[in-house]
């Protein structure tokens, strides 16, 4: 899947060690009806972003047989829809999901409602960082003036990393260091900014991708205030939750990302399942998937990022 990487990760003491149990597949857990809920990421454990990955489909239905109540949440800043429609492309059936939870929803509907304090102060123009090649996104109902002057803007909106969003709809193409340019200009101007995706990293067809959390990280460092509006956040667990009716003691999280995915489990109380063939198989010296990552491999990167999983497998199958 990805190289071998170079750099040893360091070891942790071994009485700082927290327990996680590992599995070779999810049968037994999902047979055991341990959890109701099932919070699942997708970018990383369900596909690639391009296709599926192997058994993925299968563990999903079995899942379901055994009556487990599964929601998508993902930091994808796109709507709730526009993911349930990539599944679907994907081969995933829809049905078997009581809902999905985005980042990219979350935003929206907290941009338009402005029942939030801290949204209500916003303002509604703003800079607008998206894609390009992966399609820009739209902010129609939202009632934003889009701007390209740093002087107009009152708040910075970054949905991708790809492109400036212009005044007539347009998106035009820009490299990360561009984008970071017109960052420093908007934290001298001390406006704040709302990142719809707070991944650092994604995979996308067994490679990195870089996502708007990077921008975000970028902006807090340069003084910048910032809302996360996904993992690791509790916000998006609360809602997920709240979609499926049950309490964080009924709930397991399942992701790649140590950052986002567990330590957001481990804040809202949740179980969690580390996936690791996704954004760290690099890390834990996974060159193929499927591969069994070490345990001391996984302690060791679980205390570098404060995350630490109930459980770990190495990819999303029964």
């Amino acid at each position: 899947m990805m190289g071998r990487c170079c750099s040893s990760i360091p070891s942790p003491n071994p009485s700082e060690l927290k327990p996680f149990q590992t599995l070779n597949g999810l049968q037994h857990l999902a047979e055991a009806r341990r959890f109701q809920a099932w919070f699942l990421d997708q970018f990383g454990v369900l596909h690639d972003g391009k296709q599926p990955y192997p058994g993925a489909i299968t563990t999903l239905e079995k899942l379901a047989n055994c009556g487990a109540k599964m929601v998508v949440i993902s930091n994808s800043s796109r709507r709730a829809s526009t993911t349930i429609e990539k599944l679907r492309s994907l081969g995933f059936d829809p049905s078997l999901f009581v809902g999905t939870v985005t980042s990219g929803e979350l935003t929206y509907q907290y941009l338009q409602r402005r029942d939030d304090p801290w949204f209500a102060r916003l303002g509604s123009s703003c800079i607008h960082m998206t894609w390009s090649d992966r399609g820009a996104i739209s902010l129609e109902g939202l009632g934003l003036q889009v701007v390209d002057d740093v002087e107009q803007a009152e708040f910075v909106l970054a949905h991708g990393t790809e492109a400036l969003g212009l005044p007539s709809g347009d998106a035009l193409p820009m490299k990360l260091d561009e984008l970071n340019k017109i960052l420093e200009q908007c934290a001298a101007k001390r406006i704040p900014m709302v990142v719809a995706n707070p991944d650092f990293v994604t995979v996308e067809a067994r490679a990195l991708r870089v996502m708007p959390g990077t921008l975000a990280a970028t902006y807090e460092k340069l003084g910048g205030e910032v809302k996360w509006m996904g993992k690791p956040g509790e916000i998006i667990y609360k809602s997920a939750m709240a979609m499926v009716g049950v309490d964080a003691a009924d709930c397991i999280a399942v992701g790649d990302s140590l950052h986002h995915d567990i330590k957001g489990a481990n804040k809202s109380g949740i179980s969690s399942a580390f996936i690791t063939c996704g954004i760290h198989a690099t890390e834990l010296g996974l060159s193929k998937f499927g591969e069994t990552a070490a345990e001391s491999s996984v302690h060791s990167l679980a205390t570098k990022y404060e995350a630490y999983p109930t459980y770990v497998l190495p990819s999303f199958t029964w």
